[in-house]
Order: C-alpha cells, then sequence, then structure tokens
C-alpha cells in the first residue's frame, strides 16, 4: 500500500466508481478504498432480505411469506435512468453495458386529486388523456410540437420566445395553458422538485422536456430504464472498468486519516501505512469538516405483494406526486420495481417513497404517497442528512461528493461528475474521453 498514486478515492458510491473509472481510462494511477465490506456506499443495494431488517433495527427476521432472503437486492437510494440521458451516454462510451441488463420501466403516472394518471407523452396519449379538457389539450399539442421543434441555434423556430430572456412561466402564458398542464409539465415531463422554475429563462426547461420525449420515443412505454439486480450493479461496473485500466480495489479498508501538508492533500493513512496522492476524491463521509448540511430526504421501502392500484399492474412504474397537489415546496416520488427485475422474491413488489424534508414531521409528508400503496407488507423509513462540499477543492486538491438528492434520476449525479472533473482537470468533461482505448484488456479489435 505504501505507493504513490494520482488519485486517491474513498467511498465506493456510485459517483466515486463512475470518477475512477474515467480517471483510469485516462491513464491516472488510482487506488480506490472504501470502510464497507461491499460496494456501494449509500447508493448500495441490500441482499439477503434479513441484511435490510438488520441495517434498520427491525426486531424480527422477515417472515416466510417473503420468500428466499437471497431473491432480494433493495436499492438504498431509488433512481432510475433516463434512456436518453447522461449516465445511460456514460454507460454506453465506457462499454460498462457489457457487464449490465436493463429493462423498460413501464410507465409514467401523476398524481391530481387524489388519483393517478398515465403521463402523456405522445401526440395521441395527449389527446386521449383525462387529465385535460378537449380544447387545453389542442392547447398543449401545440405546445409540443414548438417544443420539438425548438432550435437554440436556429432563431426561426423560436416563435417570438428569447431562451435566455423569457421565463418558463410566459412561455406557459403564451400557450395559454392550465395550472394542472403546467403541474404535470413541469413536474412530470421536465421533472423540475419545485416551481423555482417559472420564474428563470426557458430554454433549460425546454432541453428537459427535450430530453425526456427523446428517452421516451427510444423504448416507447416511459423514458426510464432501471438494472437487473438493482442499482448496486451500477458502481460495480465502473470498479471493474477502473480494474481493467490498472485501478488498485481495497474494501473492509478503513481510513484512519486525510493527510495534509500546507493545505494540500499528500495521502491517505490506513492501518499505520501511508498512500501517497496528489488528489483525492471522496464522499462526504470520510471528510465532515469539509462538507455541509444542505438539507435533508427522507425515503420508505415498501415491501408489497401486488402492483399500484391505477397503474394496469404494470410491474415497475415512477408516480410523480407535484407539490401543488398536496400543498407542499417539493414533489414526492415513487419508484416502484418487482420481483420482474430480480430484486424480490416471486410476486412481491418494492415502491421506495421520497421527498425532501420540509417539516418537523417527514414521515407525515409522505402520507399521501402511501395511501396509494396500501396495504403495505413492510416499511423501512430512512431520513438521511444531504451534504454538499464546503469549498471547490482547488487549493487542498480534496473534492467531495455531494449527497444523492430526491430526483428520481440520475442527471443531477451526473452533473456532480462533471463538474468534480472539471475542478480536477481543468477542462470540460466530454464523453469522448471516456471511450475505451482500442484493444483494451479485452483485446477486442473495434473495426
Amino acid at each position: 500500500m505504501d505507493e504513490e498514486y494520482d488519485v486517491i478515492v474513498l467511498g465506493t458510491g456510485l459517483t466515486e466508481c463512475i470518477l475512477s473509472g474515467i480517471m483510469s481510462v485516462n491513464g491516472k494511477k488510482v487506488l480506490h478504498m472504501d470502510r464497507n465490506p461491499y460496494y456501494g456506499g449509500e447508493s448500495s443495494s441490500i441482499t439477503p432480505l434479513e441484511e435490510l431488517y438488520k441495517r434498520f433495527d427491525l426486531p424480527d427476521s422477515p417472515p416466510e411469506s417473503m420468500g428466499r432472503g437471497r431473491d432480494w437486492n433493495v436499492d438504498l437510494i431509488p433512481k432510475f435512468l433516463m434512456a436518453n440521458g447522461q449516465l445511460v451516454k456514460m454507460l454506453l462510451y465506457t462499454e460498462v453495458t457489457r457487464y449490465l441488463d436493463f429493462k423498460v420501466v413501464e410507465g409514467s403516472f401523476v398524481y391530481k386529486g387524489g388519483k393517478i394518471y398515465k403521463v402523456p407523452s405522445t401526440e395521441t396519449e395527449a389527446l386521449a388523456s383525462n387529465l385535460m379538457g378537449m380544447f387545453e389539450k389542442r392547447r398543449f399539442r401545440k405546445f409540443l410540437v414548438f417544443v420539438a421543434n425548438f432550435d437554440e441555434n436556429d432563431p426561426k423556430t423560436f416563435e417570438g420566445v428569447d431562451p435566455k430572456l423569457t421565463t418558463m412561466g410566459d412561455v406557459y402564458k403564451k400557450f395559454d395553458l392550465g395550472q394542472d398542464v403546467i403541474d404535470f409539465t413541469g413536474h412530470a415531463l421536465a421533472l423540475y422538485r419545485t416551481d423555482d422554475y417559472l420564474e428563470q429563462p426557458c430554454l433549460e426547461t425546454i432541453n428537459r422536456i427535450k430530453l425526456y420525449s427523446e428517452s421516451l420515443a427510444r423504448y416507447g412505454k416511459s423514458p426510464y430504464l432501471y438494472p437487473l439486480y438493482g442499482l448496486g450493479e451500477l458502481p460495480q461496473g465502473f470498479a471493474r472498468l477502473s480494474a481493467i485500466y490498472g485501478g488498485t480495489y481495497m474494501l473492509n479498508k478503513p481510513v484512519d486519516e486525510i493527510v495534509i501538508e500546507d493545505g494540500h492533500v499528500v495521502g491517505v493513512k490506513s492501518e499505520g501505512e501511508v498512500a501517497r496522492c496528489k488528489q483525492l476524491i471522496c464522499d462526504p463521509s470520510y471528510i465532515p469538516d469539509r462538507a455541509r448540511k444542505a438539507g435533508q430526504v427522507i425515503r420508505v421501502i415498501c415491501i408489497l405483494s401486488h402492483p399500484i392500484k391505477n397503474t394496469n399492474d404494470a410491474n415497475s412504474c415512477q408516480i410523480i406526486i407535484p407539490q401543488n397537489q398536496v400543498n407542499r415546496k417539493s414533489d414526492i416520488y415513487v419508484c416502484m420495481i418487482s420481483y420482474a427485475h430480480n430484486v424480490a422474491a416471486q410476486g412481491k413488489y418494492i415502491a421506495i417513497v421520497s421527498t425532501t424534508v420540509e417539516t418537523s414531521e417527514p414521515e407525515g409528508e409522505i402520507q399521501p404517497a402511501l395511501e396509494l400503496l396500501e396495504p403495505i407488507d413492510q416499511k423501512f423509513v430512512a431520513i438521511s442528512d444531504l451534504y454538499e462540499p464546503t469549498d471547490d477543492g482547488t487549493e487542498s486538491q480534496v473534492f467531495v461528493s455531494r449527497s444523492y438528492d430526491a430526483t428520481t434520476h440520475f442527471e443531477t449525479t451526473c452533473n456532480d461528475i462533471k463538474d468534480i472533473y472539471r475542478r480536477m482537470t481543468g477542462s470540460d468533461f466530454d464523453f469522448e474521453n471516456m471511450k475505451r482505448k482500442q484493444n483494451d484488456v479485452f483485446g477486442e479489435d473495434e473495426q
């Protein structure tokens, strides 16, 4: 262990594993350590089921009706991948896809007035949807056509909208869209958690709706993908990539001290030895004095023996409860997957409810979501602090990742990865950097 490395990475969460993979592909000498005996850190999948009961301090072990404990892989952090989003690009470029199998999530739903409705995502669906009246549908269709044709480099497509000045609120006014349609466009298509975006220039929102519809166009049922055997497979896939390019991995390795000299990181001390490095990447739990609390997320894992009502018996889906519908500032999300994804015993479903905590009674805040899931066989409640780095790391060369937020997809995680990459290397992240080198260890010629 007493060696010199370019980069040491602490923690095997998804953010850390992707960065160590990229750094290794780019020729850096990487040492990757985790104090836990398993991969994934905060973003791991827990198996067998007995382990989940232990983790949440439940006094009993799982009843026989839950099937075999080994058949379960339960994500601690619920997220889906946007089919056309940044994480899928990273997986394709690095060819980590060869270690994983994905399934398309069967549907996306939105909550309105106590009921759930399928999110209309094509013109045909929009025209058939019960979410809107007839005239509203025509206006919404015009809006969708405008978004689809919008090209920030071609002013002819702007129709009087200035992408950098016109607020999204004004764009909605221009198309005369009503509050319900605005709610589901902003929250179920553009996937904003709050309404702050209404006051901001519209370009970002238009691009988000485009990402949604392009992702949807790839597979048709929904824009989301989910890996078989759970999200814990993702960090492991990138860890393998790093190892192929010479990265060294050590699990179950306590970190005694991060050694700083003259304000710079110079190494990490573990079990009496020091591994030296020029740069360090870690999650906030390894260096609490360089992170600050930025809020809390509540996540409730619910085990069910039935699909969720009014979802067409989908074996996987997402439900978004827009904040307006339940008098909150931020949305409540439900991610549901099941035995069809090799994460639960036969006939069982896992629904995970999550939201940003706004009051001193977090469990009360998610009540509307839990009501949609009844009857629930077993609940596991976690309230986690969200941390962000206190500085950008350029001085100390210590780069701290952000905690995983309440969004239901990985776009914000990818933004953090790109941001850390830029601070570490001084250049913008380019997906081309992640391409595997020809004739890598697999010795496969790419013709």
